[in-house]
């Protein structure tokens, strides 16, 4: 069912009495997470087998059906890896392109040259800019060869930079506009898109230092590790000890892309779909050229055509044979295999939960709590989050739970209701949210490390996001 479609049954749902099967749900989605954290934790059995049997065991505990479950399954694996899983097998094609041609050590070279002191507050600046447009999986994979190189160059802990980066992405893909979560509920909610940028942006700024640099410092002690992570290996492409690439062991490259064409590269995806975001704001559908430009700007579009343009700036530019390029294109999609079924895996999980009706049953309490349409919509999201795993869903649904109560705010207080909405919708990712394994996949952490460091992170970001919004409603 379509994520739109969702939000009106479930919004529909919850004003039904509370029943037997409601309470079913909820307790069997919380051993099902218990288990998948026992299969892998205790067992040691791989992240994909476990969320498999999690799974398997909500469905069935949830009265899906025998018939129904394994599809409900199925259809979340295929949601995930059909879109998803595409743009991290091209991003890690551009990823290992960037960082064998040379162009992560121009990148890290200009980040370096104003020394160790704020690194941190650069990183998480390079991840907001990236962030703005472009959905927080791309983002990941784009920055993932900067932020290993940047790591191993400044033999800084691993966690003191990837916090600041993860938490200028995640920010953006919650707080705002063109990303999919607030943009539905926008029109959810019948709020201005213009205002919600303007006051999303206000917020985000100061949630980003909170949850990034100041929150990495704390984040680098409790998980101590290196670039290659407490696992040992490192997700996609790495420089060798001494700071370069493996292609500039190998000799197979001549020279190192300019820092003006390594820059071009990559901002390629994030200006064609700020190009479309543009588009579907200020210009007409009628426009001979507004498909073109929704085209271009389509995620799995952006990434391929900067695929395309890294096979030369990045390929036959430095002096890779085209046999030499093809294979590096290969050799990139051998590290992701596995972090990607994993992720598809979370999104199995979360779409047995919501099938089972995980959702529904955390609308009916709260909207039995009687919050103002603020509270209420930040702790639907909460819900919604914690029982799916999935921050669109929880968007979609707390926005459309949640409309009935706002609809006579002003559009200042309907922005302020999205944005709470959105920051419930980040509060603590775990084993079902098919981001936290990304994330433990790419830096290679167990999940207790998971939690202390990532979790803990879109926690204090969903907490931070929602004083905000309660501060300014006072003031706006």
């Amino acid at each position: 069912m379509p994520t739109t479609l969702l939000a009106v049954d479930t919004a529909e749902k919850i004003h039904e009495p509370w029943t037997a099967q409601d309470t079913q749900t909820l307790v069997v989605a919380a051993i099902g997470i218990a288990i998948v954290v026992l299969l892998i934790v205790k067992v040691k059995m791989h992240g994909f087998l476990a969320l498999t049997i999690g799974s398997l065991f909500v469905g069935i505990g949830s009265g899906i059906g025998l018939g129904k479950v394994a599809l409900s399954f199925e259809k979340g694996v295929g949601d995930v890896l059909g879109s998803v899983g595409v743009l991290i097998v091209l991003g890690a094609m551009l990823g290992k392109l960037l960082a064998d041609s040379g162009g992560a050590d121009e990148i890290v070279d200009k980040i370096l040259a104003g020394g160790r002191r704020g690194l941190p507050w650069r990183m998480a600046l390079i991840a907001f800019i990236i962030g703005i447009p472009m959905f927080f999986e791309i983002g990941l994979v784009l920055l993932i060869p900067v932020i290993m190189l940047t790591i191993r160059r400044s033999k800084l802990p691993a966690m003191s930079l990837a916090i600041p980066a993860l938490a200028g992405l995640s920010v953006l893909h919650g707080f705002v506009p063109p990303h999919p979560g607030p943009l539905v509920a926008i029109g959810n909610l019948h709020a201005n898109v213009g205002i919600t940028l303007a006051i999303g942006l206000v917020i985000a700024v100061p949630t980003v230092i909170i949850a990034g640099p100041l929150y990495a410092k704390v984040a680098a002690r409790l998980v101590p590790i290196g670039a290659l992570g407490a696992g040992g290996n490192l997700i996609g492409p790495g420089p060798s000890a001494d700071g370069t690439t493996s292609a500039a062991v190998s000799g197979e490259r001549t020279r190192r892309p300019s820092f003006t064409w390594t820059l071009i590269t990559i901002l390629t995806p994030v200006v064609l779909m700020l190009v479309r975001a543009a588009a579907d704001v200020w210009m007409s559908e009628t426009a001979w050229i507004y498909p073109f430009l929704q085209f271009i700007g389509e995620p799995m579009v952006a990434l391929l055509i900067a695929v395309l343009l890294a096979m030369v700036t990045f390929g036959t530019g430095v002096g890779f044979t085209p046999v030499t390029l093809t294979t590096k294109l290969s050799e990139s999609l051998m590290p992701i295999v596995s972090a990607t079924m994993i992720v598809g895996a979370g999104g199995g999980f979360k779409q047995v939960l919501v099938d089972g009706g995980a959702g529904t049953a955390i609308g009916k309490l709260a909207v039995a709590a009687s919050l103002s349409a603020l509270v209420l919509g930040w702790l639907v999201a909460v819900m919604v989050r914690l029982a799916t795993g999935s921050a669109t869903v929880a968007t979609v649904t707390a926005s459309g739970i949640v409309a009935p109560f706002a609809a006579d705010l002003s559009p200042t207080h309907l922005a302020l209701v999205v944005l709470a909405i959105g920051a419930g919708s980040l509060f603590f990712s775990h084993v079902n949210d098919a981001g936290f394994w990304l994330v433990k996949e790419y830096f290679g952490m167990t999940i207790g490390q998971t939690i202390k460091t990532w979790s803990v992170m879109e926690t204090i970001i969903s907490v931070t996001g929602l004083a905000l919004t309660l501060l300014l409603s006072t003031f706006l």
